[in-house]
This record gives C-alpha cells, sequence and structure tokens, in this order.
C-alpha cells in the first residue's frame, strides 16, 4: 500500500464517520419535529423538555463530533457551538417562565450564533472532505431564521413549538442530505 492510498483509506474512514455523524443528526432532528407536532402542541410540558433538549443536544451531538475530529482545541468553531448550544439550554429553561416571546427570542440569539459556527465548520471541513454544501447552506439558513426568530419574538402573536419545528425539520433536511452525499462520495471514492 502506498502512502496516497493509506491517506484516501483514512479519509474515506473518516468521512464515513462524518457521514454516520450526520445521519444520527438527520434522525433526531426528524424524531424532535415528529414529537413537536404529535405531542408538544398539545403538552407543555413535553413541549418544555422538546425545548430545552434540542439545544442541549446540540451541544451533546458537537462535542461529540469535535472529539472525534481531533478535539475541541482543534475545533474551535464547534466548540464555540458546544458554549453557545449549553448556554442556550439553560436560557430557555429559564425564558419557560417568562413565556414563549422569550423562548422564541432566545432560540433566535441561539440559531443564530450556532449557524455561524456550523458556516465556520462547514467551510473548514470542505477543504477535507468535499460535500459540505447542504452545511454551509444549513449554517447560513440558520443563521437567517434566527434574525427571523428575534424579530418574531417582539410581535404581539404568541409563538409556540410549531414556530420551531419547520426550523428543526430543515435541519434534519441537511443534515440527512448531507449524509447521503458523503455515502455516495465516499463510495466512488474507494471505488
Amino acid at each position: 500500500m502506498t502512502i496516497s492510498q493509506g491517506t484516501a483509506s483514512l479519509q474515506a474512514v473518516a468521512a464515513g464517520d462524518l457521514a454516520r455523524y450526520y445521519l444520527t443528526r438527520g434522525i433526531v432532528a426528524v424524531g424532535w419535529v415528529v414529537a413537536a407536532v404529535a405531542v408538544g402542541t398539545s403538552n407543555p410540558a413535553v413541549a418544555a423538555v422538546l425545548l430545552v433538549s434540542y439545544p442541549a443536544w446540540d451541544a451533546l451531538a458537537n462535542w461529540f463530533d469535535a472529539n472525534g475530529s481531533g478535539g475541541l482545541l482543534a475545533n474551535p468553531s464547534q466548540a464555540l457551538n458546544v458554549v453557545v448550544s449549553l448556554v442556550a439550554a439553560l436560557a430557555v429553561a429559564v425564558a419557560l417562565r417568562s413565556g414563549m416571546n422569550a423562548v422564541l427570542a432566545v432560540f433566535g440569539v441561539w440559531a443564530a450564533l450556532a449557524g455561524l459556527a456550523q458556516l465556520v465548520t462547514g467551510i473548514r471541513r470542505w477543504r477535507k472532505f468535499g460535500a459540505q454544501w447542504a452545511m454551509i447552506l444549513s449554517g447560513a439558513q440558520s443563521t437567517l431564521a434566527g434574525a427571523v426568530f428575534v424579530h418574531s419574538a417582539g410581535g404581539a402573536t404568541v409563538p409556540t413549538i410549531l414556530d420551531i419545528a419547520p426550523y428543526a425539520g430543515f435541519g434534519a433536511f441537511y443534515f440527512l442530505v448531507s449524509a447521503l452525499w458523503l455515502i455516495f462520495s465516499n463510495r466512488r471514492r474507494t471505488a
């Protein structure tokens, strides 16, 4: 085996791990949307748990991903995402006492900051793995959605978990597209 073959096989393993990570993120997001629509709309306690768990899950997922990619120090955008997401989970728990407008505002700030971190991570990974266009689009869309959430939070209409569910749905879509793209790209590369 030559050095280039060894490097290609290491890159294929890393791309496979990243594809599994994206697939897991997508499936969990789909599950969150289904739970939000099926139960969260009629049960405020379940909605509260879902609203706190979404950024908490994002923190955990980014932590695992960063650790599998050289650690938090080697992945500063993901380290930032872990911190921002943990703070957001706590802030959502506090904001629930003030109402859904406050929760939507917290989600907006979190979505914007987490989106920027995801955008940076996607750009950085593009060089190594390619197939990051969906993650880059997702990061940009998250940042924009965050601004919309913050603006909407100041309105007279009281938001619900259904105002956040499409955001999670688009996240699921982007993660699943990225997973499939990496899987097919990896198969072409190793064939």
